[in-house]
């Protein structure tokens, strides 16, 4: 590696386009657009300690901390393994993908309430403040309100309550993930986790374990008879939680010490992206390659002038399978591609009745009003499509929060990656990112939030996201 790097240093091709690219980059760095995004205000703290919800957080605390006293509940409580929310939030991040939906929801309760019981025992301790938290706290309150909205209140409430749980997950990884050691210990636990996951998917191909007939053209794709899907049931939910956490794996690699911490962290990164390949999922591959671009670019941007020559070489290394898959992409004779485009199409048609508040969250409320648009694919159980769903869910305003929020998030993130000096920080902050982002890309092509546990492995990352961001800055004191 060395070696080439004098090579390319010597060449005076290389030397010149890294002058255009830095030249470049420094127009762009120094702009007016790119200052302002780098140097937000305080005013978002100020007005969120200032609000109504704050003050009434404040007095409700209050009550239940006096309550707390003069119960003597400190002696009932000493050294209860329900002060342990670290615990309790690390053990649902990390299970998540494992166990069955409501048993995640019921170690989210408990995350819940023990973050709950440690605030009223400890008076002194604050909630955290991310720009993103505003955001949240309106989405998760549009939702309830898409609920009771729903052409079908009662058959929206179970999914409608269980999303808004799993939403607000990420203010519980947000306050109790609080040293930059429980950050990598957190991200750590994601990662590993992700490998079991993946390990689990390499066995069923080995074992050759198929699938639904549904999840490939067989005219199309005669030699695909297997898909993995491991724990979460279907390949592309499989392929969307692999990609958000892949790059948390690089980031681990890169940044830890010792050989035996790179070798562990090294088998984990390539178990996840060899099942990544292994589902054959196209939006995840496109995902992937987006979330491998951003990180690129916030590490070492003139990494990217090796990108092609990369593609290149995995294009002779890919299986054919692979490469006839990944080059299928758009191509409305396969199945696949032309059943989403119809759910699309069906999908529109009925959004401009129903644009304004949405007809309600869960499958029962799309279920009832889609078949009366719906084209050819009239059977959908979503719009596969991460943004006409949340507009179908909760109406354009649910959408506009989210992208909002999300647009916070990754101000928070810049913000930090430009301040922040030391290097590993700087690879956690830009592997959140590219996982995130890299999700989101795969959510064109498919409902991300259909699989409730990757949905909480979604928030758990945003959480953990403004976690880095503010480690990267400040080093906060442990609780």
């Amino acid at each position: 590696m060395e070696r080439m790097r004098r090579i390319l240093d010597a060449s005076l091709l290389w030397r010149g386009l890294m002058a255009v690219c830095l030249w470049f980059g420094g127009q762009w760095r120094n702009s007016n657009v790119v200052q302002w995004f780098l140097h937000p205000g305080e005013r978002g703290r100020a007005a969120a300690r200032n609000s109504l919800f704050f003050r009434l957080w404040q007095g409700c605390r209050g009550a239940l901390c006096w309550i707390y006293e003069k119960l003597r509940l400190d002696r009932l409580f000493a050294g209860s393994i329900f002060l342990r929310c670290g615990l309790w939030c690390a053990l649902t991040a990390a299970v998540a993908p494992l166990l069955p939906t409501m048993a995640v929801l019921a170690l989210v309760l408990v995350s819940f309430a023990s973050l709950a019981l440690v605030l009223i025992r400890q008076r002194e301790r604050q909630l955290c403040y991310s720009p993103m938290n505003p955001y949240l706290l309106v989405f998760a309150g549009i939702y309830l309100a898409a609920i009771a909205l729903s052409v079908t209140p009662r058959g929206s409430l179970q999914p409608g309550i269980l999303f808004i749980c799993f939403t607000l997950f990420a203010l519980v990884v947000e306050n109790v993930v609080a040293t930059r050691r429980q950050a990598v210990v957190f991200t750590g636990v994601l990662v590993v986790s992700a490998g079991v996951v993946s390990l689990v998917g390499v066995m069923q191909y080995q074992l050759g374990v198929t699938g639904e007939s549904s999840w490939v053209d067989s005219e199309m794709f005669s030699s695909i008879t297997t898909r993995v899907y491991s724990t979460l049931q279907n390949p592309n939910m499989l392929a969307e939680y692999l990609v958000l956490v892949l790059p948390l794996g690089v980031a681990l690699l890169l940044s830890v010490r010792g050989v035996s911490g790179r070798l562990w962290w090294l088998g984990c990164s390539a178990l996840i992206g060899l099942c990544l390949i292994l589902t054959l999922s196209r939006g995840g591959w496109v995902g992937a390659l987006i979330a491998g671009a951003i990180f690129v670019v916030l590490i070492n941007p003139r990494l990217l002038v090796l990108v092609p020559f990369a593609l290149v070489a995995l294009y002779f290394v890919m299986p054919d399978t692979v490469i006839q898959r990944f080059t299928s992409i758009g191509d409305l004779g396969d199945s696949s591609t032309s059943y989403r485009v119809s759910i699309w199409m069906g999908s529109l048609a009925m959004l401009k009745d129903y644009w304004l508040c949405g007809i309600g969250p869960g499958t029962e409320a799309f279920n009832m009003v889609y078949p009366i648009y719906g084209y050819a694919a009239a059977n959908a159980q979503h719009s596969h499509n991460l943004l006409l769903q949340l507009v179908s869910d909760g109406g354009i305003w649910l959408l506009a929060v989210f992208l909002l929020m999300i647009l916070a998030f990754t101000r928070q993130i810049c913000v930090a990656l430009s301040r922040s000096r030391d290097r590993r920080d700087r690879y956690f902050l830009a592997a959140v990112l590219a996982g995130i982002m890299g999700f989101l890309a795969q959510g064109m092509t498919d409902y991300s939030f259909y699989n409730y546990r990757v949905t909480l492995v979604f928030w758990a990352m945003l959480g953990l996201g403004a976690v880095w961001a503010r480690v990267a800055t400040e080093e906060v004191p442990a609780p």
